[in-house]
């Protein structure tokens, strides 16, 4: 009996926001500056740097929330389970049910209960309960069914990654254009014919790298207003990312006694197109080798980064051959990987 994915599904938002959209974007530096270079030029460098051409939002009356509900029906249907035999829901997400034009958190109830709700599960013994690990949290769920399984206390778990980061976005700021929304779910079960969890590794620093990613103010210094958005140190996430994930990812390859040769895709979580080609290629590195081609599927470029959204959603997506050129078959072997706010860093290495 292995520990699997049997069941996966997404909610990809219907609102396209393309980068000719922020052309009358007034964007700002931290310090409340304008930039010397005009808007084309800016979405240029962005493009660029980013693989990003467009994104997707939400509808103004779906929520984080509503959209994990989605994403968890395709996921329960996919698996074939009955919900009542679900033994815990785990939601990842970062910022809560941020209302349309609202900028206040609400989690009360937790999203996760939300859930359940929304699927009408009448079992008091399925535990529904919120995972806050940054861009990381879905892969972290992930562990977590797998280690409530092993344990003997759980035979079915739902993981789900879900944000609407567009809602909590600085219009001023040139990285709200990296920003998306989405969710995406996925069936954690013990079953003779899933697939199976060969090893798993987490990180956390927060010596000097907790605040990386952070809530801050709006680079607009006019407005008195105190709301607060997603902030980032870009460059310093870049290099954190570049130098510890590899690592991470190298050490769970290697606990999982699988031959680098055998892994057919790397799943990373969809940040940024050039640093995480850039964490793949050191990766290969560390085994003197050059990243093959088509090795690491991307959704950035249409969908953008939804933070806990990516993996689970660019999974769905390759598994039922949503991505041009891009396959899993029975018998593959995968790495999962991720980084996000904390600094938080995770990996899996799994056999489809």
């Amino acid at each position: 009996m292995h520990i699997g994915i049997t069941g996966t599904g997404s909610y990809i938002p219907k609102l396209v926001v393309k980068n000719e959209d922020f052309e009358n974007s007034t964007f700002l530096n931290a310090d409340g500056s304008t930039f010397k270079h005009k808007n084309e030029v800016i979405i240029e460098k962005f493009k660029a740097i980013t693989g990003i051409n467009e994104r997707r939002y939400v509808e103004n009356h779906l929520n984080t929330s509503d959209i994990a509900f989605l994403a968890a029906e395709k996921a329960i249907s996919d698996a074939g389970i009955d919900k009542e035999d679900i033994n815990y829901i785990i939601l990842a997400h970062n910022f809560g049910d941020v209302n349309h034009g609202q900028s206040q958190s609400d989690t009360l109830p937790s999203l996760a209960t939300r859930v359940k709700h929304k699927l009408r599960i009448k079992n008091p013994k399925c535990i529904a309960y919120d995972l806050l690990f940054g861009c990381p949290g879905w892969i972290e769920g992930v562990i977590q069914a797998n280690a409530f399984i092993k344990s003997g206390i759980a035979s079915k778990c739902l993981v789900i990654g879900a944000e609407t980061l567009s809602r909590i976005v600085d219009p001023y700021d040139r990285d709200s254009m990296i920003y998306s929304d989405g969710a995406g779910a996925t069936i954690i079960e013990k079953k003779s014919d899933s697939g199976e969890i060969l090893a798993h590794a987490s990180a956390s620093f927060a010596y000097d790298e907790s605040h990386y990613l952070f809530y801050g103010k709006s680079y607009n210094t006019s407005t008195q207003a105190q709301t607060k958005y997603i902030k980032m140190l870009g460059r310093k996430i870049y290099e954190f990312a570049v130098t510890n994930v590899p690592k991470a990812m190298f050490d769970c390859l290697q606990d999982s006694k699988i031959d680098i040769k055998e892994v057919k895709k790397i799943f990373i979580h969809q940040a940024n197109e050039k640093m995480d080609e850039a964490i793949v290629k050191r990766f290969y590195r560390l085994y003197n080798m050059e990243m093959p081609k088509g090795i690491m599927p991307m959704t950035i470029g249409k969908l953008g980064n939804s933070s806990v959204a990516t993996i689970p959603t660019l999974l769905d997506r390759v598994l039922h051959d949503k991505l041009e050129n891009q396959e899993v078959k029975k018998g593959d072997t995968v790495i999962f990987a991720s980084v996000g706010a904390g600094m938080n860093i995770n990996a899996i290495v799994y056999r489809v």
